[in-house]
């Protein structure tokens, strides 16, 4: 059993993603077809933004918009350090400083509290010049925006979301990719709204940031691809993938996003009380792009994925090593006093199959195979 089924889903809409992939073929418009203006337009109506700008991947989505922002050496990007190595990797790619904050217990996002410390403290040392706050929409679940952003306001900071995960959730009816400045997702095929391949998007009700995205993404294009105005890079999405898109938007909008959030029900029935199940605070909504579940220890944890396996059932541990223990910022300084909840949730967190396609019987396969080892282990 996968963590994620994307073969189900295809076969579901086979027919209407063979058609389009046919029509791209016919026309023969490979990069910046219609299809990609048609989603970019579609997606920015469904997150309520005026600017959607499609561009390779979600790595590079975010290194588009902090290259606008003009982030470089002597900088302070604040980033979770519960999260994916992307999210602090384009900040180093940069040349600015990536200052990585601990995240809260119950939502595994950036934790408010923690991050004024941070940048309190990075201010005091007057080494960084703090300029933007990197939040994460981890498994799905928004970050808590309405303090963040208090937060970056009261410290003059941009605020770039990261929605890689977050895509479909909400607080409030706010939706995911429409807090900060500018946010960002990914389309990469795991997601909870995913291509064939890989890709990304950026949100923006900023018009002439928006604009300068629009340039900086084709080689800093002006007028035209042969009129260049500035060093940009080369980061499109592909129009078959634009138009995948389409449907799987059509898909993700009409069902999918209500049957993840049926499916995190029946898991809450089956393993509160059991194990240590997500925690969904008042007012939010998840896209649950994974159900992950904390296990009393890191024994518990691998022994139980192990399990899991022998049953046949996918699981992944996200994430092994927290960022601030990622070999490639071994440069930068780090107490680890200020990491407690990444370090245990880095030991006890692991993700279950969650996805819009898992049938009644798929649940109580899993869950019944997480009481067998625990009431033996």
């Amino acid at each position: 059993m996968q963590i994620r089924d994307l073969q189900t889903q295809f076969q579901k809409y086979k027919t209407e993603i063979d058609s389009s992939i046919e029509n791209v073929l016919h026309e023969g418009n490979f990069i910046e077809g219609k299809e990609v203006k048609e989603l970019e337009q579609q997606l920015a109506g469904y997150v309520g933004v005026q600017n959607c700008i499609t561009c390779a991947n979600g790595t590079e989505a975010l290194s588009l918009v902090l290259m606008a922002w003009d982030v470089t050496i002597g900088d302070a990007v604040f980033v979770p350090d519960f999260t994916f190595f992307a999210t602090g990797e384009v900040v180093s790619f940069c040349g600015a400083t990536p200052v990585f904050v601990d995240v809260c217990h119950d939502t595994f996002n950036i934790d408010p509290h923690k991050l004024e410390i941070a940048i309190q403290n990075t201010i005091a040392e007057g080494k960084l010049k703090p300029k933007v706050i990197i939040p994460v929409d981890l498994f799905g679940l928004p970050a808590n925006y309405p303090e963040i952003e208090k937060i970056a306001k009261k410290y003059n900071l941009l605020v770039l979301e990261d929605g890689a995960q977050g895509f479909g959730g909400h607080i409030n009816g706010k939706r995911a990719c429409s807090f900060g400045q500018a946010a960002t997702t990914s389309f990469f095929p795991a997601k909870p709204l995913g291509c064939y391949g890989d890709g990304g998007a950026i949100f923006t009700n900023d018009q002439a940031l928006a604009d300068l995205l629009r340039s900086l993404k084709v080689h800093g294009r002006g007028s035209d691809k042969y009129d260049n105005v500035r060093i940009g890079v080369n980061s499109r999405l592909d129009t078959i993938q634009a138009a995948i898109l389409q449907v799987k938007l059509k898909a993700f909008i009409n069902h999918e996003l209500e049957d993840v959030n049926r499916i995190y029900q029946s898991y809450q029935n089956r393993l509160s009380g059991i194990v240590e199940t997500p925690v969904i605070p008042d007012g939010h909504y998840s896209s649950f792009a994974q159900y992950t579940i904390k296990l009393q220890n890191k024994e518990q944890r691998d022994g139980l994925q192990k399990y899991l396996k022998e049953k046949g059932i996918q699981s992944i541990v996200y994430y092994v090593k927290p960022m601030h223990k990622q070999e490639a910022f071994a440069d930068l300084q780090f107490n680890e006093k200020d990491f407690p909840v990444s370090n245990d949730l880095s030991e006890r967190a692991l993700s279950i199959p969650m996805h819009p396609y898992l049938k009644e019987k798929d649940i109580d396969f899993v869950c019944q195979s997480i009481h067998s080892y625990l009431s033996t282990s």
